[in-house]
């Protein structure tokens, strides 16, 4: 059977005469909160359903409530006949607005069913009505594709599912057809788990252990000494980076370790080759260094770091992207960059690797970009496979402007993911977590949500897009179940 997979900020409406099965599809695909009835605001303001008079006054509301629902961009199913042409074409300008897609269901059902349901009813209307309907339907239907719809539908079942998995069953095939190789990470972002402080250790250790067997192939830390507002308030939990890789070093056997990306301002650039030297030895030769210009002004302040404009901040970062080889290197050569000077670039014991990896994380194209194609071993890139597309197009310009391959750069790409394997734990899981002023699809729209088949088939299209290694960074770490789900997509690109 076909699907319609909708993403939670919709507009539906359905068109069609009395009777051919508008509202018994609504209710059966959507939450009565969801669906907006010009028959049910008709008995709430007049005696009934069925009480025309009330039409006037139940549109006014109807109108209100489908304003009111768009303003929040909440997923919105218009269930009135659909036939009024005005009307419609009003709601797909109020969704353009909205910024919402707006889509238009067709109930092509036989007259003979329409009219015989209407006889069926207590309080039928009358059969000169039902066949206006009929005759207008019949002109509508012809019309709906060149209306401006997102999509003109049959009345299939319904799953609402984030924007990026809208389109995964096709992908999802692809991928099963013709497998293509994608590698995985994993990125703990928050540390405010159930056990506090005190379990920290042994929740770090299970996360890791967990992680390596259900086959990511690297872990990473964000470089923040307090949590950022994307993720939580600022009090919460929040470890040192460099300490915390350190600790999964030692736990681990296989995945590569990094923080993405370190702040170029908090540590000297000197120190910091140190650091990530001392981690690639004591991991056995699995560090990357992740480098980032930083952005949170507001913690910088707070520990008394000096924070220049960006413009200064990218003269460090790219004297440090010269200085770190050196370092990492024989010798203790003296380096003289625009704004850093490091008398003696020594460091030992040296890596392991003869080369540590070098991330540059943003997809800044004027400078950032840049960078990666002078320096750079990794980029890491953010949004959908458009915006990846988009980013490696420029990426490329600048290696050819350099004369460096685009094919030696590995392109990761951070993203959030929820996954567990069936829809009833993810939905109960969401409900669980949901703010009191967003909707369980909305949250899931916001954390990325799905089952397996989902997550594969948006990853494939990362993949087609040119992302390499796909980084996740899943709402909570400690969800060991969700870590072990995850399982099953990396399994669909092992290859």
């Amino acid at each position: 059977m076909d699907e319609i997979r909708l993403p939670p900020a919709s507009v539906v409406v359905l068109v069609g005469p009395s009777g051919s099965g508008k509202t018994t599809w609504a209710d059966a695909n959507f939450a009565p909160t969801e669906i907006v009835s010009s028959d049910r605001l008709r008995a709430m303001v007049g005696a009934g359903e069925d009480d025309q008079r009330a039409s006037t006054a139940a549109f006014a509301v109807l109108d209100q409530i489908v304003a009111a629902r768009l303003e929040r961009s909440l997923l919105t199913v218009i269930d009135t006949t659909g036939l009024d042409d005005e009307r419609r074409l009003g709601y797909v300008a109020a969704a353009a607005a909205a910024g919402m897609p707006c889509f238009a269901v067709g109930f092509d059902t036989p007259a003979e069913v329409c009219k015989a349901r209407n006889r069926a009813k207590p309080r039928p209307i009358p059969a000169k009505v039902l066949t206006s309907q009929l005759s207008r339907w019949r002109r509508v239907r012809t019309q709906l594709d060149a209306e401006g719809f997102a999509a003109v539908l049959r009345p299939e079942p319904v799953t609402v599912v984030p924007a990026p998995h809208v389109t995964a069953p096709l992908s999802r095939t692809r991928q099963a057809e013709s497998p293509a190789a994608l590698r995985f990470g994993l990125q703990i972002s928050s540390f405010t788990w159930a056990g506090g402080p005190a379990t920290l250790g042994s929740d770090l250790a299970a996360i890791a252990r967990t992680a390596e067997e259900a086959g990511f192939s690297s872990l990473w830390v964000m470089d923040h000494v307090r949590q950022i507002p994307q993720v939580g308030p600022e009090w919460h939990d929040m470890l040192d980076s460099y300490t915390t890789l350190g600790l999964l070093a030692g736990i681990t056997e296989r995945v590569t370790l990094g923080a993405l990306v370190t702040a170029i301002g908090y540590r000297n650039p000197a120190h910091l080759g140190k650091i990530v030297a001392t981690l690639d030895v004591l991991s056995g030769g699995r560090a990357v260094c992740g480098l980032g210009i930083g952005w949170f002004e507001k913690e910088a302040r707070a520990y008394g770091w000096d924070f220049p404009p960006v413009g200064e901040r990218y003269a460090v970062l790219e004297d440090t992207l010269r200085l770190l080889p050196l370092m990492w290197g024989p010798g203790s050569p003296e380096f003289r960059g625009r704004v850093l000077h490091v008398p003696e670039a020594m460091c030992y014991p040296r890596p392991i690797q003869d080369h540590i990896p070098i991330l540059i994380g943003g997809g800044g194209e004027r400078r950032t970009l840049r960078l990666v194609a002078e320096h750079a071993d990794m980029c890491n890139l953010f949004g959908d496979h458009a915006a990846v597309r988009r980013k490696l197009d420029v990426l490329a310009a600048h290696c050819i402007a350099v004369g460096r391959d685009p094919g030696e750069i590995e392109v990761t790409h951070l993203g959030g993911a929820l996954v567990h394997r069936d829809r009833a734990t993810l939905r109960s899981r969401l409900e669980a977590m949901r703010p009191a002023h967003v909707t369980a699809d909305q949250l899931g729209e916001t954390l990325n949500a799905g089952i397996v088949d989902d997550h594969i088939g948006r990853y494939r299209e990362l993949a087609e897009a040119g992302v390499q290694h796909a980084i996740v960074a899943p709402p909570d770490a400690s969800d060991l179940d969700g870590i072990t789900a995850f399982g099953d997509v990396i399994a669909a690109f092992a290859g």
